[in-house]
C-alpha cells in the first residue's frame, strides 16, 4: 500500500509558477512509475505528465507541453510538477498517481487513469487572468 500526499497549489496569475509535490510512503517508491492528472469543475479528470521509475522517461499532455516539468526524487520518495507560464484553463485539482505494475505495458497507457493504482487527495491550482 502507498499513500501519497499532494502539496504546493494555490493560487496564482496567469503567467506565474507553482511547483507541486507528491509525497509518497513506503520503501518501494523507485518501483513506481508515477503521474499527475487534474479536474477542472464539470470535466473529466485528464492526464497531465508521467515519469517512468528512474525518471528517464518523461510524457506530458499537449495542453501543457513547454510549460510543465514532471520530475522525481527517489531518495526522497517525491515526485514533482513544475508548472510555469500558467493560464486559466490549467485551473483544476491536480492528483498524483502512482502505478505498481512495474512493467513495459505502463509506456503504452501512462496516460489512462485507469493505469494507475493509488491515488493522492488532490491539491487545487487555480489561475486568475
Amino acid at each position: 500500500q502507498v499513500q501519497l500526499v499532494e502539496s504546493g497549489g494555490g493560487l496564482v496569475q496567469a503567467g506565474g509558477s507553482l511547483r507541486l509535490s507528491c509525497a509518497a510512503s513506503g520503501r518501494t517508491f523507485s518501483r513506481y512509475a508515477m503521474g499527475w492528472f487534474r479536474q477542472a469543475p464539470g470535466k473529466e479528470r485528464e492526464f497531465v505528465a508521467a515519469i517512468s521509475w528512474s525518471g528517464g522517461r518523461t510524457y506530458y499532455a499537449d495542453s501543457v507541453k513547454g510549460r510543465f516539468t514532471i520530475s522525481r526524487n527517489n531518495a526522497k520518495n517525491t515526485v514533482y510538477l513544475q508548472m510555469n507560464s500558467l493560464k486559466p484553463e490549467d485551473t483544476a485539482v491536480y492528483y498524483c498517481a502512482a502505478d505498481r505494475t512495474s512493467d513495459s505495458t505502463w509506456y503504452d497507457s501512462y496516460g489512462a487513469s485507469y493505469e494507475y493504482d493509488y491515488w493522492g487527495q488532490g491539491t487545487q491550482v487555480t489561475v486568475s487572468s
